[in-house]
Order: structure tokens, then sequence, then C-alpha cells
């Protein structure tokens, strides 16, 4: 059985834990649910099939069960609530922790990377510009992004690109694009998106102030709409992105960098529902 901090998601633990231990003796979902302190000979079953979760006090019997203590209790612990919580920053902050203890015990977390370059919206903006800068240093990069950030942030974006396969120096010692795209599990993903698009939300609030309409185009409208509304109005959104995705595909020379954010959502709560 693999190590705990080799693990993303507690209920694949807890299945190998009980796995392991089956094929050493005559265990059973009702002997590990008895000797977690559970009255339900078959929840430790559902919570591995995702049909219940752990609750605080759930975690601890679990815990006691499989005689986890200190710093892999502390991860179980960690991983429980980044795999249930409903909130992004929850999850992300409980991702985090988990790194932290995984490399404080001398395991690698391969998503450590993927995580770091979701983390910011400076990555990807650097992405796009590092190739039209040639002979530019991190400084002069980073200084030509609004807002600026540091010559040490730069370099170490574009390490980490380099290092994601994302970004690779030519012949000249200039950055070019590659192919490649930042392969992680949805579950990193969606712990650090949520997070980039709030920042990609407040960059566009200053750009109201930052630019004048020459160089930006914000607008919206607010409207009353049905769940079959919403859904053909998310599709367009879909369609639209693909069109603007093909035009950008196009063009061959660039001398700045964009962002465009898609946004539709809720200013009030659903009329006649209790929730």
């Amino acid at each position: 059985m693999k190590t705990i901090f080799e693990y993303r998601d507690y209920r694949e633990y807890v299945r190998d834990f009980y796995e392991s231990r089956k094929k050493c003796s005559a265990f059973t979902w009702r002997e590990f649910a008895k000797l977690a302190g559970f009255s339900s000979s078959g929840f430790l079953k559902l919570v591995c099939d995702g049909k219940t979760r752990l609750s605080k006090v759930g975690v601890e019997k679990v815990l006691h069960a499989m005689n986890l203590s200190d710093a892999q209790a502390e991860y179980f612990r960690a991983m429980v609530e980044f795999c249930d919580s409903q909130q992004p920053d929850v999850r992300r902050v409980s991702f985090e922790r988990m790194m932290k203890i995984a490399s404080e015990n001398r395991v690698e977390f391969l998503e450590a990377k993927s995580f770091a370059y979701f983390s910011s919206w400076a990555n990807p903006a650097l992405r796009e510009l590092a190739p039209i800068m040639k002979g530019a240093t991190p400084l002069e990069m980073g200084h030509t992004l609004v807002p600026a950030i540091s010559a040490a942030e730069a370099r170490e974006s574009l390490e980490l690109q380099e290092s994601l396969g994302l970004l690779k120096k030519d012949e000249s010692g200039n950055y070019v694009q590659t192919s490649g795209g930042v392969s992680s599990s949805r579950e990193v993903v969606s712990a650090t998106v949520v997070n980039m698009q709030k920042q990609y939300a407040h960059l566009a609030a200053d750009a109201l102030e930052r630019y004048s309409r020459e160089y930006r185009h914000i607008s919206g409208m607010t409207m009353g709409l049905d769940r079959e509304a919403y859904e053909r109005l998310a599709a367009e959104l879909d369609a639209f992105r693909k069109k603007v995705a093909e035009i950008v595909s196009n063009v061959k020379s660039y001398d700045r960098v964009y962002r465009m954010n898609l946004q539709l959502f809720p200013l009030s709560k659903k009329v006649g529902d209790e929730k």
C-alpha cells in the first residue's frame, strides 16, 4: 500500500487500507466500522463509494481505527477537507496544507507546479508576453505587465513555465511558446482556478479606471431569466469563446496581451425558492 502522502482522495486511501487488511486477514466492512465505533456496519463502504461523508467526529474515529497519528493524521484531515468542502478557498488552503505536510515528510507533490501555475494571473499573462519581448530581462517583462510584478516574481514564473514545458528558449535565448499544456488533475485545477478568476475580476474592475474606452471594452446588461434561457445563453457564451479562440489562432503578430472575461451570474435569489 502506498504512503498516505501519495493520496489526494481520502476515500481511495480508506478503501486501500481496507483492501490491504482484508488480504492479511478476514477483515470485513462490518469489522472496520466496529473498530471505528460506527453503529452502521456498512457506513465506511458508503463513504468510500461517495454516497456519504465523514463528519469531524467521524474523521477522528477513522483515524483511530487506522492507527494514524501526527503528520499522517494531519494530512488525512486536510485531505477530507479538500475533498468534501464546497468552498473553493477552503479547498485551496487544504490543498496547500497537504503539499506542505507531504514536503516535510520528503514526498514529492507532483501537482505542486501546476498548482503554482494556476495560483496567479501573471503566469498566463507572462506566457503570452515573453515571446514578443525578445532579449528582455525578467525585470522588464514584469514591469510591462499591468499591474507590474517584481523581477523575482517574473523570473520565478518563467522558470516554472519552463519546467512545465509551456515555454522554452530558442537558439538565441528568447522565449517561445510550446504546444504543451498544463497537465493536472481536475481536483487540483478546481482548487485554484476560482482564485485566479477572482484575480481577473479585480483586474477587470481596475481596468475601468486604468484604461480609456479606446483600449478596453466592458459592457453588460441585467435581465430576468428562467433555467431554459440561462442554459441557452451559457451555450452561446461557450460558442462565442470558441469563436474568439479561432480568431486568436489566426493572429500572426501581436504587441499586447489582453484578458477577456465572460460572466453570467445571479443578482438575486430564485423567487419562490426556500433555500
